[in-house]
């Protein structure tokens, strides 16, 4: 079985900068520390995801303050995370979104660039785990564009490395969806 590990912005901002979420910290960490604990190649490949804003983004003051712009520290994948997904998978990448200034991308699968690179990565998984932050909007947002683009079958959602800005609801009822449909 070749699994896939999807891993939605694990960023500086999102931890313990601009626009944190409570328990992304303790989140990150217990999911580096998982990785940490698989073989190499326990995954096939490792995908992280990262805003990657100008400076003047469209979302900026409403509905989100300044956070991750493009090469700052605010940006940065959460160093244990990188770590351990390259001890894990010494080829994982990381594909940026939100790089245009006039348009929000809190899917990757909304960037055209990244989702050229992703889409062959997706086609060869036979299983897709998911996690990152913040549960209720970027990852919900993936997730969304996961079950549209055809890879329902394929998604299993890691909750416990999923901190939300709504403590989970949104991302628990959507999932809930999903299992009906």
């Amino acid at each position: 079985m070749k699994k896939l590990l999807l891993i939605v912005d694990a960023q500086f901002d999102f931890i313990d900068g601009s626009l944190p979420v409570q328990g992304a910290d303790v989140a990150m960490e217990r999911l580096a520390d998982m990785m940490g604990g698989l073989a190499e190649g326990a995954y096939d490949d490792v995908v992280l995801t990262a805003d990657f804003h100008p400076w003047n983004h469209v979302s900026f003051g409403n509905p989100w303050p300044v956070h991750c712009v493009a090469h700052s520290h605010g940006a940065a994948i959460w160093p244990s995370v990188l770590t351990a997904a390259y001890r894990l998978c010494p080829h994982a990448v990381v594909l940026t979104k939100g790089t245009l200034r006039t348009r929000e991308e809190y899917s990757i699968l909304k960037n055209s660039v990244s989702r050229r690179r992703l889409i062959p990565l997706l086609d060869n998984a036979d299983r897709i785990d998911v996690c990152g932050i913040a549960g209720d909007v970027c990852v919900l947002d993936t997730l969304k564009d996961l079950v549209a683009a055809g890879y329902k079958k394929k998604l299993h959602v890691l909750t416990d490395y999923c901190p939300s800005l709504d403590g989970g609801q949104a991302l628990r009822k959507y999932l809930k969806e999903i299992v009906k449909s």
